[in-house]
């Protein structure tokens, strides 16, 4: 006589294993690629935040980073072909007209389901040209340039999103730099961006009254894209805030933890 629970069995062991074989892909951290090649300006904080990347990475079991630092290694790691092993791409305080093998494989692989992450200057990289270039596209929004280093009030424009959720916990209302160069943009559009934080007022004179942007996150066909304005100074990406601020950009864009990204938010 068969026994007529077998197969219950086997169906039931298959779920099981299923089950394990997605809590294990979940478990496996992203892996990030991590590029600070300057062509233009090169702040004194890149070995920083290359640190605090790295450690941010480690600590939170979130991701693995490499590193793009010169040249060679932009040739070497970023052919259309080694780009596919990465689930995401940071570009801290890069500067420039970098010599990518393939942008346009490289914004195809963001458009595919990937991320791209940006600090501080990344605004200011293929920035500058004839016309706006796919990569400003892509981020949202170009350097067009900063004052003296100011104290500053950013105001929170989703308190729920990872990227600043940390401070509705810590029940603030905003995030206080003492100092900071702070960047004013071209070539950007509120209503294709969801905005995270911004100023009400101009960072240097205090006087003029409006909208200034500082950081945003969107959607790049299936891909996300995280930039923030700040990490010009050491002490800025030291900040525990500033941190968890990037932490919770990188696992957004990694589709590690959900958050809006509906444009048009301010």
């Amino acid at each position: 006589m068969k026994n007529k629970f077998i197969p219950n069995s086997i169906a039931c062991l298959f779920g099981l294993f299923c089950a394990f074989l997605v809590s294990v892909q979940a478990a496996t951290p992203k892996k990030v690629l991590v590029v600070t090649v300057t062509k233009g300006f090169r702040h004194s904080s890149i070995p920083t935040a290359e640190k605090i990347l790295g450690e941010l990475g480690q600590k939170s079991g979130a991701f693995t980073v490499e590193y793009v630092r010169n040249d060679q290694e932009m040739a070497e790691k970023m052919t259309s072909t080694a780009l596919k092993q990465y689930d995401g791409f940071i570009f801290a305080n890069t500067t420039g007209i970098l010599p990518l093998p393939d942008k346009e494989a490289f914004l195809s692989e963001i458009k595919s389901g990937k991320a791209f992450i940006g600090m501080h200057s990344a605004s200011d990289t293929f920035r500058g040209q004839d016309a706006i270039d796919p990569y400003i596209e892509m981020l949202g929004g170009e350097f067009r340039t900063h004052g003296d280093q100011a104290g500053v009030e950013c105001l929170v424009a989703d308190v729920n999103h990872p990227a600043t959720k940390h401070l509705k916990r810590d029940k603030l209302q905003s995030y206080c730099i003492e100092q900071e160069e702070m960047y004013l943009f071209k070539n950007f559009d509120a209503s294709k961006v969801h905005q995270l934080f911004y100023l009400d007022k101009h960072p240097n004179n205090k006087q003029e009254a409006g909208r200034f942007p500082v950081a945003w996150c969107k959607n790049y066909a299936q891909g996300r894209v995280f930039y923030t304005s700040l990490g010009h100074r050491e002490d800025v990406w030291e900040n525990k805030r500033y941190q968890a601020h990037i932490l919770g950009g990188i696992k957004w864009a990694l589709g590690l933890e959900e958050g809006d990204a509906s444009p048009g938010n301010i």
